[in-house]
């Protein structure tokens, strides 16, 4: 079912995104996803293996120099015969080192360390990982912020559709456009369980995901060196540059969620061992902070961004969805379902009464139209203004048929076209 025409510039972040195995899957938009069996060993590398578990805290407790190393969970030191402890050898070259890694990955599978299943994640799916975190007040009787948890929740989806919209285009705000694709660079991510109400970690598969993580990783430490000269200057010029980078409003926005409410909070990087470190990146990249001294600069300059945005002229071909007008004759809003021209799912236009009377004919026959105009970024780029040269568009049969199906769902809208109701 289509939303009103008068839908909110701010979407909801990307639906593609999927529950951490082992988390509810209501607070994320799309079906839990559970692990699949134990990574086959003979397609894991030590190395990789060992770079992991160091990453997730876990510690290094000797072995056979050259041979294997041994490992033991985060955390004090499990009494003599009790705890994880997992021999992963150094290389494949031993006839057993098959053996062992198989044995280390089921010990790993049955371990009750929360970063036991990270590591396996990771594993299974060469993942880039980010990790967002906020120092918040402690709570009454110290348990853990549900408001906080789900505050994280919500900057960690907005980070992400904003790394990922950066892929798609650099522009300092993107509104509705860019999103499918940019939602579909989101297809695999994993996110993790909110610990504390402080910490949570998305895990964003090398492929297709690479790209939105390098992207992030640029467009953080940017804005970082935005806001700082910002607030030592009064100047906003640094945001303007740091668009090339990545930075838009919509990232600005996510940070400012992110901090609000908090003593101060950051995001870190890791790269996927297995896949490389990503050229023009550090191996380790530093994690970049924010506090609330750094939220009235953000502010800023998200407002700069939205203000600034031009209006971007377009032939769009787009299926009529809704008609409405005041009365049997003049002007009227049409809506369209954007099938080529810009990068949006739907805009909204007021026509004449003749190319009103275009679209309504097109809209009964089952027949999209083009039209030329103005896509506004006032409103999140959904309205077209100055619209022309509205005319039918030809399809083949196949694309007839299915644009008919869809006037059928939406007969309401095509009563309203006949009767002119509001």
């Amino acid at each position: 079912m289509d939303r009103s025409m008068d839908e909110s510039a701010d979407e909801a972040i990307p639906s593609a995104t999927r529950s951490h195995p082992g988390e509810p899957a209501a607070p994320w938009p799309t079906a839990f996803q559970p692990l699949g069996d134990v990574p086959d060993p003979a397609r894991v590398d030590p190395a990789v293996l060992g770079a992991l578990l160091d990453r997730h805290g876990w510690h290094r407790r000797g072995g056979a120099t050259g041979r294997y190393s041994r490992w033991t969970p985060p955390g004090p030191p499990a009494p003599p015969g009790g705890g994880t402890s997992l021999l992963v050898p150094d290389t494949t070259a031993f006839p057993d080192s098959e053996d062992l890694l198989g044995e280390a990955l089921t010990a790993l599978a049955r371990s009750a360390a929360p970063s036991a299943r990270e590591v396996l994640i990771s594993l299974t799916v060469p993942s880039d990982e980010i990790r967002w975190w906020r120092e918040a007040p402690e709570p009454v009787g110290g348990a853990a912020s549900w408001t906080g948890a789900e505050q994280l929740r919500t900057a960690a989806r907005q980070v992400l559709l904003a790394g990922a919209l950066a892929v798609r285009g650099r522009t300092g705000y993107h509104g509705a456009r860019h999103r499918r694709r940019a939602r579909a660079a989101l297809e695999g991510v994993l996110v993790g369980p909110v610990s504390d109400g402080r910490d949570l970690t998305a895990f964003v598969p090398v492929e297709p995901g690479r790209a939105v993580a390098v992207r992030l990783h640029h467009a953080l430490h940017a804005t970082r060196d935005a806001v700082d000269y910002q607030r030592a200057t009064g100047g906003l010029e640094a945001f303007d540059a740091a668009v090339g980078a990545g930075v838009s409003r919509e990232l600005t926005e996510a940070l400012i969620t992110l901090v609000r409410g908090s003593e101060g909070a950051g995001v870190a990087l890791e790269w996927a061992p297995a896949a490389g470190i990503p050229a023009g990146c550090p191996a380790r990249p530093e994690p970049v902070e924010f506090t609330p001294g750094d939220l009235p600069a953000l502010r800023l300059a998200g407002a700069r961004y939205l203000r600034e945005e031009p209006a971007v002229t377009v032939r769009i071909t787009g299926a009529v969805v809704g008609l409405r007008r005041s009365g049997p004759r003049g002007a009227g809003v049409v809506r369209l379902r954007v099938l080529a021209g810009a990068e949006v799912p739907h805009v909204r236009l007021e026509l004449d009464e003749e190319a009103y009377r275009i679209a309504g004919h097109a809209h009964l026959v089952g027949l999209p139209v083009r039209v030329e105009g103005r896509l506004e970024s006032r409103g999140g780029f959904r309205r077209l203004t100055r619209a022309s040269q509205v005319v039918p568009v030809q399809v083949d049969e196949a694309e007839r048929d299915r644009l008919m199906k869809s006037l059928q769902e939406n007969v309401d809208h095509f009563e309203e076209a006949c009767t002119g109701e509001q």
